[in-house]
């Protein structure tokens, strides 16, 4: 069972943090473009383009199904994707159903941060009128938080004053939901947590997508009785390229520590 996850950079590690806690078993593929990263900056055709590159490069490696661990690319992609390959592909969606539910516990709103091409998205726009008949949704893109988490850079000063200049017309203390629009900006959730009041639930797709996809090898027969008693691998590509020194190891050892870390915030 061979399993491709792709992104534009790093943030699609916390989809894959996510899917080896719920499917263990499985071998997995990931894809960071970070020849092209960020792609919230690109138009959709541009995009499209690098996705369909992407998905060939993961089913030329024998994978049986493809996650989409970005949300631009699945706002810009994924039905174009699904026509011409014939394999599940999943997708991530800003999880704004369930920040919307939890609204009504607190009478206060939801705020939703993204790229730029999700946040002009209909996919987006569609998921808002669908589920905010309350209009107590805003959403604001932070394009530079992609820049940053490329660098490493997720807690310093210069990523404090970007986000208080971003979020300068916004009143925080109204918000009791942010939903992050973008698997990049789980690295960030120590950042938020220092801006926003302390009673903040922070929601993305993680966890959802984990379960579609363990329960669409399942459903598809990807997923057989020889698989349930493995230990599943993982083999990462950068663009087209193959990590595999011990110093490049070494860095995505400590960006999965992050992501586990903030996975407990």
């Amino acid at each position: 069972m061979k399993i491709g996850i792709f992104d534009s950079g790093i943030g699609g590690l916390s989809v894959l943090h996510q899917a080896m806690i719920t499917l263990p078993e499985a071998d997995y593929i990931f894809y960071a473009d970070v020849d092209n990263v960020p792609y919230g900056e690109k138009t959709r055709e541009e995009v499209r383009n690098l996705v369909d590159h992407a998905v060939g490069f993961l089913v030329g490696k024998g994978c049986q199904a493809i996650v989409l661990a970005c949300n631009t690319a699945t706002s810009a992609a994924i039905s174009y994707l699904r026509e011409k390959y014939k394999l599940p592909i999943i997708g991530i969606e800003p999880a704004v159903k369930p920040a919307v539910e939890h609204i009504h516990e607190s009478g206060r709103r939801v705020m939703v941060v993204s790229t730029p091409v999700t946040a002009k998205g209909e996919k987006l726009k569609r998921l808002i009128e669908k589920y905010d008949a309350m209009h107590v949704v805003d959403v604001v893109a932070l394009p530079r938080l992609v820049r940053f988490a490329q660098d490493d850079d997720f807690d310093s000063s210069d990523v404090i004053a970007y986000l208080k200049c971003q979020f300068a017309p916004y009143n925080l203390e109204n918000y009791s939901e942010l939903v992050l629009g973008c698997t990049h900006f789980n690295y960030f959730k120590d950042s938020f947590a220092k801006l926003f009041p302390d009673d903040l639930e922070m929601v993305d797709g993680n966890t959802g997508v984990s379960n579609n996809l363990k329960n669409t090898v399942i459903k598809n027969g990807i997923f057989t009785e020889a698989d349930s008693n493995k230990k599943g691998s993982v083999e990462y590509y950068y663009s087209d390229r193959k990590m595999e020194s011990q110093a490049e190891m070494e860095h995505i050892r400590r960006l999965h520590d992050r992501l586990e870390r903030m996975r407990q915030i």
